[in-house]
């Protein structure tokens, strides 16, 4: 019996709305005996997107204001045409991979799509995350769980990683964790590290 391998890649995640407008949404992704799995929430404009449009693209960055961005209304970042499917990806990605939807279930609260690897690209080097980028893509990933989260739970959380903040981010590190700052402060909590 073949052995299941999954993985999970935190990852921008670009899918076509109905309109053909590019659609960029942070989200962890399985990679299961080379597929990918993604499960956004229902309703969300990535679940509409993927039962409309069977392809989306996976994209690697280590720009984490898109992470940021995307959780804090800020959507719109330049993108390329992809090479071997109708859709879009990041310029600023690393690398690219575009995929076939080959699967469905409709499940609640989350549906699971199953993508094929269409082409893969590299762009440029990835040099790895500081420790910076590592706290604002988890920030970003608390962010997302607002409603779920006791408040005790994201300030303990938030405290810790703002040590790496502190320790060793550059400008776009800076912005991004802002933006998520700012967004848990609209959430009427009040953070006691700040």
């Amino acid at each position: 019996m073949a052995r299941l391998e999954s993985k999970i890649h935190e990852v921008i995640v670009t899918t076509l709305s109905k309109s053909g407008g590019a659609h960029s949404a942070p989200m962890g992704v399985s990679e299961v005996n080379a597929h990918f799995i993604i499960q956004p929430f229902k309703p969300s404009a990535t679940y509409e997107n993927l039962k409309h449009h069977r392809h989306c693209v996976i994209n690697y960055t280590d720009d984490v204001r898109v992470f940021a961005g995307s959780l804090t209304g800020r959507r719109e970042w330049p993108t390329l045409p992809c090479n071997a499917i109708d859709g879009y990806y990041l310029e600023n990605a690393l690398a690219h991979t575009e995929l076939e939807i080959v699967g469905f279930e409709d499940n609640d609260p989350r549906s699971r799509f199953e993508g094929r690897i269409v082409s893969e690209h590299i762009h440029s080097a990835f040099r790895g995350f500081n420790r910076a980028q590592s706290a604002v893509i988890d920030a970003a990933v608390l962010v997302s769980r607002l409603g779920m989260l006791s408040e005790e739970k994201l300030q303990q959380e938030i405290a810790y990683l703002h040590i790496a903040i502190e320790k060793t981010a550059g400008d776009r590190e800076l912005e991004a964790w802002g933006w998520l700052m700012e967004k848990i402060n609209q959430a009427g909590i009040t953070l006691r590290h700040d």
